[in-house]
């Protein structure tokens, strides 16, 4: 039995060891360097949605939805996905992009902001129930608990190209250059900062509010607990590894929470924190077979835990030599070499 090492303990490399081991591989090693779900999967916002502008995407995010639901609570809740617009223009596009979404099976209908999101600035909202919003370090901690149970050996605080192994898998986020590099194989991905503000508790903030996110800003809000996540894209793109939180937009933040959810008034930035996405040119990921017995699963751009469910399922199919329950064509490496082009325009 060929020994299988995936290298990268987060979302993505929990699920891929937990769908190997569960499809009958009896070698494999789950590695990385620091620890369990401790890198960009422990800084998540949690959203998880079918909601894309791509029929690839949209495929992919199904495909995931239901191993989410099947989960349940406390690792998901399903509270739904509300995009709204407050321009004609907003709107036109929502509308767009909705009606791809539903020919391809999402469950989007048209919708007016409830609990307690303010809507009198509005022009059109969309919604789709079924998406909703996880905790992202407890559902991968919960995929390498089962990986762990099915007989993959669990290793944290290791290097895993140090390891010796038949089939390497990249799966290491936004540091999955690096790995690619030690293992003879280059990937266009390189880490994008982005930071996540915490409020201090809001009495009353109701059970039902969905993951609420403004379509032109891009400003974007989820309840965790009895406080309220915020995150949106900086003014200024900041590339690289530093994991730095800018203050300067906290005052900024907490007006448009105010201005979009009234309830927020008073409240207080009490926690922040910057992470790293791992985008590649066209903000699609990387998956399957990259190099002689080398695999990937990286360049996910944001999306890469609520997409870890269907990647980890057809990439272990694939490395097993078995037949996908999931078409990974679009996400080859070699499109980059051959001009392919379907960029994703929901980065959130």
């Amino acid at each position: 039995m060929a020994r299988i090492v995936v290298a990268g303990a987060g979302a993505a490399g929990a699920s891929i060891a937990y769908h190997l081991s569960e499809l009958g591989a009896e070698a494999v090693v789950l590695c990385d360097r620091g620890s369990v779900a401790g890198g960009a999967t422990a800084k998540a916002m949690g959203g998880v949605r079918q909601q894309f502008s791509t029929p690839a995407e949209v495929k992919l995010a199904q495909a995931s939805i239901r191993f989410f639901e099947e989960l349940g609570s406390p690792f998901f809740d399903q509270v739904g996905y509300l995009f709204l617009a407050t321009t004609e223009a907003g709107l036109a596009e929502l509308e767009e992009r909705a009606e791809l979404q539903r020919s391809q099976g999402v469950r989007v209908v048209a919708t007016a902001p409830s609990a307690g999101v303010r809507s009198d600035d509005v022009a059109g909202a969309v919604v789709c129930w079924q998406d909703g919003v996880a905790d992202p370090p407890a559902v991968a901690r919960e995929l390498v608990r089962r990986a762990a149970a099915g007989g993959v050996e669990v290793r944290e605080g290791d290097d895993a190209t140090k390891l010796a192994a038949d089939v390497f898998v990249i799966a290491a986020g936004p540091w999955s250059a690096q790995v690619g590099r030690e293992l003879g194989v280059e990937l266009p991905i390189r880490p994008l900062c982005r930071q996540l503000l915490e409020t201090e508790p809001i009495a009353g903030l109701p059970p039902e509010l969905p993951m609420t996110v403004e379509a032109e800003s891009g400003f974007h809000f989820r309840r965790r607990g009895d406080r309220l996540v915020l995150a949106m894209s900086d003014p200024e793109p900041r590339w690289g590894f530093d994991e730095v939180v800018d203050e300067s937009l906290f005052d900024d933040r907490l007006e448009r929470l105010v201005h979009r959810f009234p309830a927020g008034a008073g409240t207080r930035i009490d926690r922040a924190w910057a992470g790293l996405y791992d985008m590649t040119p066209d903000a699609h990921p990387i998956l399957g077979r990259v190099g002689e017995g080398v695999y990937a699963a990286c360049g996910f751009s944001g999306h890469g835990f609520m997409q870890s469910p269907a990647v980890g399922r057809a990439v272990a199919e694939e490395i097993l030599g078995l037949e996908l329950t999931f078409d990974l064509s679009p996400y080859r490496l070699d499109r980059f070499e051959r001009g392919a082009i379907f960029p994703e325009q929901l980065v959130l």
